[in-house]
């Protein structure tokens, strides 16, 4: 695609990537910053959202590898066998968004954000057992990692939330499934990315710019994963989740 955007719609596109990385290693939905953020650089929503997701994927990797030793799996399933279903949804979700509008999904956005933010909420800040045990079959949780690949492949806005509120449900302390929600979402998008390069919806100089950002923000947002207060973090993820839901519906 053939779009170069002025020099200042590049340092605003980097600033944006910076902020994007940071909330995606922390919590998740900086799609919902990076996708305007090329609407307004002059993007069609199409290819705003396929140039949002190549541009992300470097960050993802960052912050993935930064957080890798917090990663694991959880109730019955390894790590191993939820970044297999996150790649299969991941590809399976970029060949529909390549076939069908993407408008029908996009409307859906706002209630699923709203849906994963309470539940996470829910999941975080309940009274919880000494012991408590993964509270889902291991059938529903592989079902519903796969789920959320599709839609991280055809969309991706909220996916962070999804992941963290089916892993804190399932048993996994926040600051975990943080760390693993980043591989996983990087499984998906790396199998989405290698069908979007191909696809020539992509804004490379818009894509460059969010990219170069995206990357120093996941550095960062790692390194305030390793250091700010348990209690804190789940805040901030329901906050965000809280402030993202507010936007979506009123846009």
């Amino acid at each position: 695609m053939n779009f170069i955007p002025d020099p200042l719609h590049l340092v605003l596109l980097a600033l944006a990537g910076l902020y994007a990385g940071t909330q995606n290693a922390l919590a998740g939905g900086g799609s919902f910053i990076t996708f305007p953020s090329l609407l307004l650089a002059g993007l069609n929503p199409l290819s705003a959202n396929i140039t949002s997701t190549i541009a992300l994927f470097p960050s993802q990797i960052t912050s993935s590898v930064a957080g890798r030793k917090l990663a694991g799996g959880v109730g019955g399933l390894k790590l191993s066998h939820l970044f297999l279903l996150s790649i299969v949804g991941g590809v399976l979700g970029a060949v529909l968004l390549l076939n069908t509008p993407v408008s029908v999904f996009a409307r859906l956005v706002p209630w699923l954000v709203l849906f994963a933010t309470s539940v996470f909420a829910w999941g975080s800040f309940r009274k919880k057992p000494l012991h408590a045990a993964a509270s889902a079959p291991t059938p529903v949780l592989a079902g519903a990692q796969f789920l959320i690949g599709v839609y991280g492949g055809y969309f991706g806005g909220g996916i962070g939330f999804l992941m963290l509120a089916v892993l804190t449900i399932a048993g996994q302390q926040v600051r975990m499934a943080g760390a693993t929600k980043n591989m996983l979402a990087m499984a998906m998008n790396a199998a989405a990315v290698l069908i979007f390069v191909f696809s020539g919806q992509v804004a490379w100089w818009a894509a460059l710019a969010l990219g170069l950002g995206g990357v120093a923000g996941g550095l960062l947002g790692s390194w305030l994963m390793h250091r700010l207060h348990e209690t804190h973090l789940r805040g901030f993820v329901v906050l965000v989740g809280v402030a993202l839901t507010i936007w979506l519906f009123l846009r």
